[in-house]
């Protein structure tokens, strides 16, 4: 199945666009939750906002809890959401249309590697539901292949917007290397607060 495609109500050109990179950090078989952090930074590098919100790990829980976090942020300003891969938390699989038809805010899903897919995975970890995620994932639909203006190669799906147009979004907010800026910071919020959690544990 093809990803939705809308007309986008936002303009690129303008200087204060906002997006919300979210991206998530946890280590298997310790807890388990996953850390998923929200960034909201502007095209002019400035960081205006953060949400948070907890996913299960091997859970069936990433898509609902990626809505949570933004309707949390009650923010009406915010004109793309970027998101750090639709498979995340142990297989824990975002329906990235289900995200764009509750919020109505274009979206573009990011990964950074070549795929063999992910089915023989799922059956072998998750006899019961494997059908389940898979559904989900093929519903996705396939990934973009794009060389940012880093000279740097990711794969996209983009929602809410054309090809070219996620394209000149990620240039845009990508400044070196190939993770756009509020993906960046939203990593190293969610690995920062995973690790402050680790260490309570431990002290």
């Amino acid at each position: 199945m093809a990803l939705e495609v809308r007309k986008s109500r936002m303009s690129i050109n303008k200087r204060g666009i906002r997006s919300l990179g979210i991206s998530e950090s946890f280590i298997k078989n310790i807890g388990g939750k996953s850390i998923l952090a929200g960034v909201v930074v502007r095209a002019d590098r400035i960081i205006d906002g953060f949400g948070l919100s907890l996913t299960t790990i091997g859970g069936m829980d990433a898509t609902e809890n990626i809505i949570s976090l933004y309707k949390a942020l009650k923010r009406r300003d915010i004109n793309v959401i970027f998101l750090n891969g639709c498979v995340i938390s142990w297989f824990n699989i975002i329906d990235l249309n289900e995200v764009y038809k509750k919020l109505d805010v274009p979206l573009i899903c990011i990964t950074y590697e070549e795929s063999e897919g992910l089915k023989k995975y799922l059956k072998e970890y998750f006899k019961k539901d494997w059908e389940d995620r898979y559904k989900i994932y093929l519903k996705n639909g396939s990934r973009e292949k794009i060389i940012l203006n880093t000279r740097k190669a990711i794969f996209v799906r983009n929602l809410g917007m054309e090809l070219p147009q996620a394209e000149r979004l990620l240039n845009k907010f990508t400044i070196q290397g190939a993770i756009p800026e509020p993906l960046r910071i939203s990593r190293l919020l969610a690995r920062s607060i995973l690790k402050s959690k680790l260490s309570q544990k431990i002290n």
